[in-house]
């Protein structure tokens, strides 16, 4: 079969053609008597063979390699090429993600556009300090998309880094929130407890709403985390998470002091006043239970827990009577005796 039959028949152009026979790569088995290249059935074989190849991105040269290898395994070829494939995808996704941080950051100029460049490699650098350095270089916060802050905050694992990201996350323009609020979706224990921690400095509905529902997770850091933030704002959806934190210990002062502040609420005093009582009469409740538990009775306003502290200055435990005893002399306004 001629060249120009094989261009038509095979859709490699005639020109094509002529450049594999000069590389050596397929050349025509024959000659008309004309001198015309002529190519044999086995010939055609090798050119839809090299195009297949090319068509998973060899070069010719390697084209050219794999099928004058005797030793070549298929296997071998598809993986090396599906990982070089991976590689450039990986690329072209993180210069997608690149772009579109920018994007949505809607700058105004290139200065704009550098700082989100720069934070981009900063934030990439396998580098704490640079990291860092990044989030606190010059320029405005609200200039950089809350997105790529919150993505940020959530894979974070350096403590002074993930500060200056929450930091410059809470003065960030848009919505901040919902970056966070799928991090709190996330199986990761530990991306939870990030998220919970940024949302805890955001002020607003949205942030406490996120924070509320975090008052369920099955992880007790991230409700005690989020007890405090939401009982700091008046949501008495709090109050067992903050009565389970007096009475296990970790944050026991700062959750006495939160429910202080809710008591302040008439409605809920008596509740929670009441539901300290409980706990102080639990079969549980070992001597350190009960102090705790004693010291957070101080925290309530006026004379909310009065009457419950006189009571306790008679208790058996010699020091939870003491440490009543010091209480109500304080409220009471008398000079130890």
């Amino acid at each position: 079969m001629l060249i120009g039959e094989v261009a038509r028949r095979s859709g490699v152009s005639a020109r094509m053609l002529r450049h594999y026979d000069s590389l050596g790569l397929v050349r025509p088995t024959g000659r008309t008597v004309g001198g015309y290249r002529e190519y044999t059935p086995e010939d055609i074989r090798r050119i839809f063979y090299v195009e297949g190849l090319r068509s998973l991105g060899l070069s010719l040269r390697e084209v050219a390699r794999t099928l004058d290898d005797p030793g070549f395994t298929p296997s071998a070829l598809v993986g090396d090429l599906v990982r070089k494939t991976e590689e450039r995808l990986n690329r072209e996704r993180e210069l997608l993600d690149r772009l579109r941080t920018v994007d949505a950051a809607e700058p105004a100029g290139w200065q704009d556009v550098a700082r989100i460049v720069a934070l981009l490699h900063g934030l990439g650098s396998r580098s704490a300090a640079r990291r860092q350095q990044a989030v606190l270089a010059p320029g405005e916060p609200a200039s950089v998309p809350a997105e790529l802050l919150a993505r940020a905050v959530l894979t974070e694992s350096d403590p002074n880094v993930a500060g200056a990201l929450r930091w410059a996350l809470a003065r960030a323009g848009g919505d901040r929130v919902t970056a966070l609020a799928s991090g709190m979706r996330s199986a990761d224990v530990d991306v939870r407890r990030r998220a919970v921690l940024a949302l805890t400095e955001l002020p607003g509905d949205e942030a406490t709403a996120v924070l509320t529902d975090a008052l369920g997770d099955t992880d007790p850091t991230i409700r005690r985390q989020a007890a405090l933030a939401v009982g700091a704002r008046g949501v008495t959806r709090a109050v067992p998470t903050l009565v389970g934190m007096v009475v296990e210990g970790p944050n026991d002062v700062e959750a006495a002091e939160v429910l202080g502040t809710l008591a302040r609420d008439t409605a809920w005093a008596d509740r929670i006043v009441g539901a300290l009582l409980d706990e102080l009469a639990g079969p549980t409740a070992d001597r350190a239970v009960r102090m705790r538990l004693t010291q957070a009775l101080a925290e309530m306003p006026g004379t909310v827990a009065l009457d419950v502290l006189r009571q306790l200055t008679r208790d058996d435990d010699p020091l939870v009577a003491l440490i009543a005893s010091a209480i109500v002399q304080l409220r009471e306004g008398r000079p130890d005796e």
